[in-house]
């Protein structure tokens, strides 16, 4: 990538992926985003489990009723998990971090896609949580926030389109009601 405002237009989620697999260093520099990313405190609550198993990721594609087929194809998925007994802003510390694994993603060419597991429910009704917590032994006080998918891109997708931008959500010194 040549600029962050370049990074931030091209990434779009990816959920189509080629079988290639991700190299070492290209998982090691993921994480290191990830570890790098800032925290309140620097509490750091955050825990992170790569799954590259076909078979666990057969399983955790099942984790939600919609929206998270694809991770049976990704080459690694990453649980995003924290503990809330570190931090009580563990889900924005967790959410910063998820967000800076999928940049270093797209700045290295390949794709990603966020599943959200908080608040979620399995298409048998089961918490979301709790199914991925029991698949990988995720102990107790740790709470499951996403699951990033990440691969080699099957598609290209267009850059974000600058003429959507909702420029009527920014507001000067005040909120202001848009006018009818």
């Amino acid at each position: 990538m040549n600029s962050f405002a370049e990074l931030i237009t091209t990434r779009r989620s990816t959920r189509k992926f080629t079988s290639e697999l991700l190299s070492p260093e290209e998982v090691e520099m993921i994480m290191a985003a990830a570890l790098k990313a800032p925290s309140s405190k620097r509490k750091n609550p955050w825990q992170f489990i790569l799954v590259d198993n076909k078979d666990m990721l057969k399983k955790l594609a099942a984790s939600k009723e919609h929206g998270a087929a694809f991770l049976e194809e990704c080459a690694l998925a990453i649980v995003v998990t924290a503990d809330g007994t570190v931090s009580d802003v563990w889900i924005e510390d967790a959410s910063i971090a998820a967000i800076y694994m999928q940049l270093q993603a797209e700045d290295l060419g390949l794709g990603s896609c966020w599943v959200q597991i908080r608040n979620r429910v399995t298409p048998d009704e089961l918490d979301a949580d709790e199914y991925v917590r029991s698949l990988l032994d995720i102990p107790y006080q740790l709470q499951v926030l996403c699951i990033i998918g990440i691969g080699h891109k099957a598609q290209e997708r267009k850059p974000f389109d600058d003429a959507h931008l909702q420029w009527e959500k920014v507001h000067i010194d005040k909120f202001t009601m848009p006018e009818k």
